[in-house]
């Protein structure tokens, strides 16, 4: 099976004086920590506001399907326990690496 040596050449150079940085990102793909944490709390806040839109709709009679909005209620709730337990992890984390020495 014959290898494709250009694939490979693009992602580990075989000389040393082309003109490529491992550290280099590309502008599009290049996402922080802090925009990704607040679209997963954005995600969480309208799976609730979602849940919350149906609970009032199903409690003014203007829906009927009791089974929907028994699944998005479940759904918010499952989110948001998910939402809190990685909370708890990132604290432990932070926690066990502050108590690591140095």
């Amino acid at each position: 099976m014959p290898m494709n040596l250009n694939r490979v050449n693009q992602v580990t150079p075989l000389f040393q004086n082309e003109k490529t940085n491992p550290i280099q990102t590309d502008t599009k793909s290049d996402v922080n920590f802090s925009t990704i944490l607040k679209n997963a709390i954005q995600k969480v806040n309208n799976v609730e506001h979602e849940s919350d839109l149906k609970t009032e709709a199903l409690a003014q009679g203007k829906v009927d399907d009791l089974h929907d909005v028994m699944l998005s209620a479940q759904k918010a709730n499952v989110t948001i326990e998910t939402a809190v337990q990685m909370q708890q992890k990132v604290i432990d984390a932070y926690n066990e690496v502050m108590r690591m020495q140095i």
